[in-house]
């Protein structure tokens, strides 16, 4: 390995595919020889508004989505859209389904609590000492209810959902893709609504995109700000208010460097090969320790442990050294966690796994 090589397995902000930033740096002062920098250009302008129509052919490429599906860009995060969501969609039900998978969206629960009344069903339980999903048959869903909003993927105790929806064609399906999005195929159409934080395979922090079914627009409450109007935000092509434009410009660098790779078949693929490697890893030892259930384990974000505890602490400082960044759990679990999204090269998985092979050797 080249010691000098730095791998970052942060849960987001993540980062950013080398040629994305060469090609961002390249351009930053003098883009397009226009003689000013892309964060310096309006978003009124020809120029901008081209580059966010491209992001948007890009995106409804990628993911194949039906024309009657619209592509919003919002400000706020997830955690915006957690607020966003039951006032854009609730009208005279207050009382949507949530369903508890882990620790984002059990957040998105407690924040609907302003606005209306959850319903809220636990789906973790504990099989042979390793946490798994119960299948989505045996979600206690309520029919009647004004939405089901779940998250596919939680990236802190590293569970993922790979199941789509299956429900009654009346039942309106929210998805939180924030850490998923792009970086495997999904089936648009059994979905309303998803929505995905940028920070995660998309690009900088700053932008959120919501993909929303054009028939559910139009039924905000008088409460919601504008900002988070899913109708005002359509009729005004994502520009109600200045939009993240730096953040929509690398944005759209990264899905043209997906597009490229080969899309999401492709990024599936190599995905899946990065985690079974290091989940192999895991897996060979009882040194290391990952707590979820084959079939619920997260491609995204692979947490696990040390048998010893006392060892977390100097596993960090070492892998750091070593050009290993960021492998903390997150402060709600502890742990640690490898974030390894779609620009990881599996040649810092590699790294990864052969630098645990050492600290086993040296400590185990």
């Amino acid at each position: 390995m080249d010691k000098n090589k730095i791998y970052n397995f942060s849960a987001g902000p993540a980062m950013l595919p080398i040629e994305v930033l060469k090609k961002a740096r390249l351009e930053l002062c003098n883009w397009k020889n226009s003689g000013k920098s892309v964060m310096e250009i309006s978003h009124r302008s020809k120029e901008f508004t081209l580059i966010l129509e491209e992001l948007e052919c890009n995106i409804r490429s990628l993911l194949n989505i039906p024309s009657h599906y619209k592509v919003l860009f919002c400000h706020g995060g997830a955690r915006g859209q957690f607020s966003a969501i039951p006032i854009n969609l609730l009208r005279n039900n207050l009382y949507p389904d949530y369903i508890n998978s882990g620790y984002w969206s059990y957040s998105a629960a407690m924040e609907s609590k302003k606005y209306c009344i959850p319903n809220i069903i636990n789906v973790r339980q504990i099989l042979n000492k390793k946490n798994c999903i119960f299948p989505m048959k045996d979600w206690k869903i309520n029919n009647k209810n004004a939405y089901l909003h779940y998250c596919p993927n939680e990236t802190i105790e590293g569970i993922a959902i790979y199941e789509e929806p299956k429900f009654d064609d009346n039942i309106i399906v929210i998805g939180d893709f924030s850490s998923t999005l792009f970086s495997r195929t999904i089936h648009l159409e059994k979905y309303s609504v998803i929505y995905a934080s940028s920070q995660k395979n998309i690009g900088p922090a700053g932008v959120t995109i919501v993909i929303i079914r054009q028939d559910l627009l139009g039924k905000s409450r008088n409460i919601c700000p504008s900002i988070l109007n899913y109708e005002i935000l359509f009729k005004n092509n994502s520009m109600f208010n200045t939009p993240a434009t730096f953040s929509l410009y690398l944005s759209g660098l990264v899905l043209k460097w997906l597009k490229k790779l080969g899309g999401l078949k492709k990024i599936e693929k190599i995905n899946k090969k990065k985690a079974k490697l290091l989940y192999n890893t895991i897996d060979s030892t009882n040194f290391y320790i990952n707590d979820v259930a084959s079939y619920n384990r997260s491609l995204m974000n692979v947490t696990f442990t040390i048998t010893d505890n006392n060892l977390h602490k100097l596993f960090l400082k070492k892998s750091h050294e070593f050009g290993l960044h960021y492998l903390n759990g997150h402060s709600a679990v502890g742990g640690l966690r490898a974030s390894i999204y779609n620009a990881m090269p599996i040649e810092g998985v590699i790294s990864l796994t052969n630098f645990m092979k050492n600290f086993e050797k040296e400590h185990g």
